[in-house]
């Protein structure tokens, strides 16, 4: 037997075969992409956005954008508890939170050379990012090119079992 690929159709040649006008084409077109782009909400950070509510164990603003940064992590629930051992790390919003040797240390996640996601290296002390490999310091000072600004830093403090992490 002899399998072929399907033939892809494109959007407009789709709708075209529905018997379509190109006014009507070009408004289902315009509507899409502008109700697609409109929301604020594509990267929704915990506490942000009311269709997604925050994870157990988080309570507070992680999301820059809606005012400033100050929020708990309660390291019981089981979605932070690995931030206790050393060397594990957790995003919360647009911060990265790392336990780098039993000190906690908290920066915004988003590369600044072009916004690829944070990782912590426990074996190196340092954040890398995942799309070009730029190094940041603990403090969010660059450590290596590509990137050339810094991220921001914020307090970390652990009482008990909740981590507060603020601007």
């Amino acid at each position: 037997m002899n399998y072929s690929q399907p033939e892809t159709m494109k959007r407009g040649e789709f709708l075209r075969s529905l018997g379509m006008s190109s006014a009507a084409l070009m408004s289902v077109y315009c509507l899409g992409t502008l109700s697609a782009c409109s929301s604020d909400d594509d990267d929704p950070a915990p506490g942000g956005n009311t269709t997604n509510p925050p994870p157990t164990g988080f309570t507070g603003n992680a999301d820059p954008a809606r005012g400033p940064i100050d929020f708990t992590l309660d390291l019981n629930s089981a979605t932070y508890s690995k931030l206790k051992t050393a060397g594990e790390f957790v995003s919360a919003g647009a911060v990265v939170i790392a336990n780098a040797g039993g000190n906690y240390v908290a920066i915004g996640r988003i590369c600044t050379h072009q916004a690829g996601n944070l990782n912590f290296r426990a074996a190196n002390n340092d954040f890398q990012c995942d799309n070009h490999g730029g190094l940041f310091n603990l403090d969010g000072s660059v450590k290596g090119p590509p990137p050339t600004r810094a991220v921001t830093a914020y307090k970390a403090q652990l009482t008990g079992n909740n981590l507060r992490v603020t601007a």
